[in-house]
């Protein structure tokens, strides 16, 4: 049996950016085509996703020797765990009891132009009562679920770029 050679840095951080797109071009269809409007914490997750897919873009283009991909591998892994956390926040805010559930509140636009940035942030990571809503699962996970799942995806493979030797 012959063993195959692993893509490398560059190939791999081309693949982490593709998923990030591929992602992203998920999350666009079915806010357009579908009519899944997004909540603030989708909205935030997306950032995060973008992220991740940025700073491989960049590790790609780049090409560094060790210490720069351990640089990168860090910073798309913070972008990661971050994420990650968004959506785990996201997945408890959906199986909360209903009389638990945080009330709605306004929209993203609306936090940031009335009130101050870190109060905005606070808002925002906090989530409200439209981020608990349900509106599509597949194989019992909902689309948060499924965007922790890929958050832990993009996590795996962004620390193994970090910690690659070739």
């Amino acid at each position: 049996m012959k063993i195959t050679k692993l893509p490398s840095y560059r190939q791999t951080a081309l693949i982490i950016f593709a998923g990030c797109v591929g992602l992203i071009l998920a999350a666009l269809y079915m806010q357009e085509v579908l009519g899944l409007h997004p909540c603030p914490l989708c909205i935030t997750q997306r950032i995060f996703i973008i992220g991740v897919g940025l700073i491989s873009l960049i590790a790609a283009i780049h090409n560094p020797a060790a210490l720069g991909r351990k640089v990168y591998g860090c910073l798309a892994t913070l972008s990661g765990v971050i994420g990650a956390g968004v959506s785990a926040r996201h997945v408890w805010l959906q199986n909360l009891p209903e009389d638990q559930v945080p009330a709605c509140g306004p929209d993203l636009a609306y936090m940031f132009d009335a009130f101050p940035l870190l109060d905005a942030l606070k808002l925002l990571f906090a989530g409200d009562g439209n981020c608990a809503d349900v509106v599509a699962s597949f194989l019992g996970l909902s689309i948060p679920g499924w965007t922790f799942v890929a958050f832990v995806g993009l996590i795996a493979i962004s620390v193994w770029q970090g910690l690659r030797k070739a």
